[in-house]
């Protein structure tokens, strides 16, 4: 891998490059607690990342994999500009061109939990666990609340923020916040890269594809995902075929 030059590197945040894929790495003290600086430089490689880059992967360093992220705002007047720059992360996450992919070594709490969610293809090690600990400092986490029910369900939604209490790689993956979990940090690097060689071997216009139509059923009735499927395929089968004019 080669440490990319065309991209700003911020203290905790480290990016580099191997051919069409990039690897994020989050490196800071407390447990890869995220800066507002920190979430700034993920959202703008996510946004626009350099040239003939087709996968992201989320890892990092230590023995946790993110513990949420600082909490910076001095003041009731900063407070917006703070939450618009942690929207921007999960927004840059629903919207990039890159496919991307979490590994997640260790713990996961709050935006961290996001991080790992948020990704196209999240894989865990066992032991790893998440939580969203917003409640044990009188915060409901509402940015959370923004897409955590329509992964997981209302209830369970409602069960995770309101206890406070991790839940176990293997519940993760039954709730649908992870694909799926392995025995330890030897198995998960294997893991991850069985999928990343996997989603390589598709066209990254197919993946954008895939990754827009998800975006735009998620508020639509099952009809009007019909008529929004219906509408695609026949787009993207005449641009298969190749015929002209489409």
């Amino acid at each position: 891998m080669t440490v990319t030059d065309d991209i700003a590197t911020v203290p905790g945040l480290t990016v580099e490059r191997d051919g069409a894929v990039l690897t994020v790495r989050l490196d800071s003290p407390g447990g890869n607690l995220m800066s507002m600086d920190m979430c700034d430089a993920l959202a703008a490689v996510l946004t626009v990342p350099p040239a003939g880059v087709h996968l992201l992967v989320l890892s990092a360093a230590g023995d946790s994999f993110c513990l949420g992220r600082e909490r910076t705002a001095a003041t009731p007047e900063d407070l917006p500009t703070e939450v618009r720059r942690l929207i921007a992360v999960n927004e840059a996450l629903a919207a990039t061109p890159l496919v991307t992919v979490a590994r997640v070594h260790g713990d996961a709490a709050g935006f961290g939990v996001g991080l790992a969610a948020l990704c196209d293809v999240a894989v865990a090690t066992r032991t790893a666990r998440f939580s969203f600990p917003e409640v044990r400092i009188n915060l409901a986490p509402a940015l959370v609340l923004a897409w955590l029910p329509h992964m997981v369900g209302r209830r369970a939604a409602f069960w995770l923020t309101a206890s406070g209490l991790p839940v176990s790689g293997d519940e993760a993956v039954r709730l649908g916040l992870l694909n799926e979990v392995v025995e330890d940090v030897g198995a998960l690097d294997a893991a991850v890269n069985e999928k990343v060689g996997a989603l390589l071997a598709g066209e990254p216009r197919v993946h954008n594809e895939i990754r827009a139509m998800l975006r735009s059923v998620e508020s639509l009735s099952e009809r009007q995902s019909y008529e929004l499927a219906a509408d695609r395929l026949v787009l993207g089968s005449l641009k298969r075929l190749h015929i002209p004019g489409h």
